[in-house]
């Protein structure tokens, strides 16, 4: 799963920020809740997902069966895609948290996590060329430490997000300044393999953390 990272971050630490300098023509965006991107001509550079999937860079939905389709589909039908980003992702739990809140047991969370399995475990199944970027919230506990946001301690159970990741960023701001975490600090939760960057804390833009990937796990 080298290819393959998870952001993680507060609301507002730039997160989807951090696409702006991705090459559009190799970028695909799944935005799961659909808010505007928030850089400088975004609605030029990604184009919905045309009906037989050859066209566009951008697709909208909360729903993890669609998702997992336009994943197969990227894999499969778009090798001009070498970057895919999953924005918002813990927004597919919270959501189908929501459209199940009537449902009475523990099947329901069980559904859920299952389809959060199902997400990442194709995430880590994805050709060699194509980076896939994971974001999501944060949930800080009672001793300061951070987490991915999930609908509670029954996906948390099923599910270790963090664990299915071999590189995990987190974003942060510091006097107006925004920028990822590369290991964790005893607050963050934050990791990355052994020299893959070159220091605590490095600028929040994808493309630069694209070619530190590509240069520490392909070049000789």
């Amino acid at each position: 799963m080298s290819n393959a990272i998870l952001l993680l971050g507060e609301s507002g630490t730039g997160k989807s920020t951090s696409m702006r300098n991705l090459d559009s023509k190799e970028t695909f965006i799944i935005n799961v809740i659909g808010k505007p991107l928030p850089f400088r001509g975004a609605k030029a550079k990604y184009k919905p997902l045309s009906s037989d999937g050859l066209c566009g860079n951008y697709y909208a939905t909360d729903d993890t069966n669609a998702i997992k389709r336009v994943i197969n589909l990227v894999q499969a039908k778009r090798p001009d895609i070498r970057n895919l980003i999953l924005d918002d992702f813990g927004y597919t739990t919270t959501n189908s948290f929501m459209r199940k809140a009537t449902q009475r047991g523990y099947d329901r969370f069980i559904e859920i996590a299952k389809d959060m399995f199902d997400i990442l475990d194709l995430v880590s199944s994805l050709r060699d060329d194509l980076h896939c970027f994971v974001m999501m919230h944060v949930d800080i506990d009672s001793h300061g430490k951070s987490k991915p946001k999930t609908i509670g301690k029954m996906i948390d159970q099923y599910i270790c997000i963090e664990g299915k990741f071999s590189t995990v960023l987190h974003a942060i701001v510091n006097d107006g300044v925004y920028g990822f975490i590369t290991n964790f600090d005893g607050q963050h939760m934050a990791k990355s393999p052994l020299g893959l960057f070159e220091s605590q804390i490095i600028d929040n833009d994808l493309q630069l953390v694209r070619e530190k990937m590509i240069e520490y796990f392909e070049e000789e």
